[in-house]
């Protein structure tokens, strides 16, 4: 087949503006005629396909194997040769998590990425897909790429495409798509060697060797061959360690978020007789863990305050934390264990492209969002697996079980009692009015009491990047009460139906008493103002949440 650049004209398409974590549709949505080539092409003219001399620049193709995936991989490759790039690595049958994808691009220090994923969401012929670009430090594009991005999507005419025949993306090696070199790379080799430099595999391994157990589910996602490889082929695990390790278009059927409600099963397992001593599941793109102990859960605003206390045991980390970072509506219980480290604490809006600055910078080493997402500086992503490999390397070496590490944990530092309520798929109308109210309330809630809590100062989170002082306004309704207490009210941007209201509740217990309670049962009271302080059921119509984490 004869290989030449068309221009193909096209028009607008409207609600192309990227959220949080790229753009994301309905799949039927993106495989609508012009709507994929329209985004695509306003990427390639923000971002550029040729460097100041004319030389193609080089980028990074991947995603996390759901529906769709293959076909826009061959779109986007055709669109980059038409563009004038001059490289693309891409993995293999267009596979990369996320976190590795993140590697790649630092590790070959290339122009940046496109990974196409809707991260945690279901994936199939009539469920999500997203795409997005990250940057040559291998992290989200900030605020001012992707509105230059959507501001294109509203003047674009044209784009540009090569016609030929697809890439042979289950062969590794080169190719060449019109001059463009594309190189189909081992999604997991480089990764799984930049994991062995950071942990202790020789203790690791000891320990499985010794008779630990572990119970690992990829959520039939994208880590699936990570953890394959990782766990039971270079760290001994027992064969079946990984457990719905094969990524299938529509995630076996399954909702790929590793929380307790989409990951019974393996709550199940943990929490029945005879369990293994440690469970772990990461989601559609692998930039997510949940992490379970045998018979109890541990929450990720307390799992990043635990891997941030004990890093210092992996030797990727031994020198020392130079500071942590999370987002606001994570609780605080890292910020005490960055007071006891004499180190930096910082505070972000939702969303991991904050804290890039923070990394680049070198203030901030390990950074996490309550919404079951830890990393370090060692890419630009949150990455789910890195975090199981962090908590098995603090097992391996403080020979304790996660109920014990947890416990003395909190009779050091205290306990933040914390869970997030999500109410999904509300008409957004009635959910903006419902943030619009409450925003209007916030000077009459000081001072005012709910459930016997005071409020001390209630305000709407501004954030000013202490790195290169761009403002973000708008990032979530926060109510403090005197008790140290605390309610966190946002809209979340991760979405493709309606709107979800996500509800954030934390209580603070000082201890010695008071430590092994059940959070839901500690946070009664502040689940009861919540409701009442933002009139939930009156303008949502709901009175329980879809799903309680």
């Amino acid at each position: 087949m004869t290989q030449h650049v068309t221009a193909v004209a096209t028009q607008p398409i409207a609600g192309q503006k990227p959220g949080t974590s790229g753009l994301r549709k309905k799949t039927p949505v993106f495989m609508g005629r012009h709507y994929l080539e329209n985004f695509i092409q306003s990427i390639f003219d923000v971002i550029g396909c040729r460097d100041e001399n004319g030389k193609g620049k080089t980028f990074v193709l991947g995603g996390d194997g759901r529906y769709f995936n293959d076909r826009a991989a061959q779109v986007i490759l055709r669109m980059a040769a038409a563009n004038g790039a001059g490289r693309v690595i891409v993995g293999q049958g267009a596979i990369l998590s996320t976190p590795a994808a993140s590697h790649l691009i630092r590790l070959n220090k290339t122009d940046g990425g496109i990974i196409m994923s809707a991260s945690h969401n279901p994936g199939g012929p009539h469920e999500d897909w997203g795409v997005k670009f990250n940057m040559a430090n291998g992290g989200p594009a900030p605020e001012a790429k992707t509105e230059a991005m959507y501001q294109r999507t509203l003047e674009i005419s044209e784009y540009r495409i090569l016609e030929a025949q697809d890439v042979d993306l289950t062969r590794i090696g080169r190719q060449d798509l019109g001059g463009m070199i594309v190189d189909v790379v081992d999604p997991v080799a480089d990764y799984a060697a930049l994991m062995e430099s950071l942990f202790d595999f020789a203790a690791i391994r000891a320990m499985f060797a010794g008779g630990f157990r572990m119970r690992m589910d990829g959520m039939c996602a994208v880590t699936g061959p990570y953890a394959t490889e990782i766990l039971e082929n270079r760290l001994g695990a027992a064969p079946g360690t990984v457990v719905n390790k094969v990524p299938l278009p529509d995630f076996g059927g399954m909702h790929p978020d590793p929380n307790p409600t989409w990951a019974q099963a393996l709550m199940d397992e943990m929490f029945a007789d005879a369990a293994p001593d440690f469970g772990a599941a990461s989601d559609g793109d692998g930039d997510r863990n949940m992490v379970v102990g045998a018979g109890i859960y541990v929450s990720p605003s307390d799992s990043l305050a635990v891997l941030a206390a004990n890093a210092h045991l992996a030797p990727g980390y031994k020198a020392g934390l130079k500071g942590i970072a999370r987002s606001m509506p994570t609780s605080a219980a890292a910020d005490r264990v960055a007071d006891a480290l004499g180190i930096g604490k910082y505070e972000t809006p939702t969303g991991w492209k904050f804290f890039g600055n923070l990394l680049d910078a070198g203030k901030a080493t390990i950074c996490g969002e309550e919404s079951f997402g830890t990393g370090s500086d060692h890419v630009r992503e949150k990455d789910g697996l890195w975090a199981v490999l962090l908590w098995l390397n603090i097992l391996a070496v403080r020979k304790q079980s996660v109920a014990e590490i947890l416990a003395e944990h909190w009779a050091k530092y205290g306990r933040n009692y914390y869970s997030r309520h999500d109410f999904e798929a509300i008409d957004a109308a009635k959910a903006e009015a419902m943030m619009q109210a409450l925003r209007q309330a916030l000077p009459a809630l000081r001072g005012r009491k709910f459930d016997g809590m005071r409020v001390s100062t209630a305000d709407d989170f501004a954030y000013t990047d202490p790195v290169d002082g761009s403002v973000s306004v708008k990032q979530g309704v926060r109510v403090l009460f005197q008790d140290g207490s605390r309610i966190v009210y946002r809209l979340s941007g991760t979405g493709t139906e309606g709107a979800t209201l996500r509800v954030y509740l934390e209580r603070y217990a000082a201890g010695p008493d008071g430590l092994d309670l059940d959070a839901q049962a500690a946070l009664t009271p502040v689940i009861r103002a919540a409701h009442d302080m933002a009139e939930i059921a009156a303008h949502t119509g709901r009175t329980t949440p879809d799903v309680i984490t």
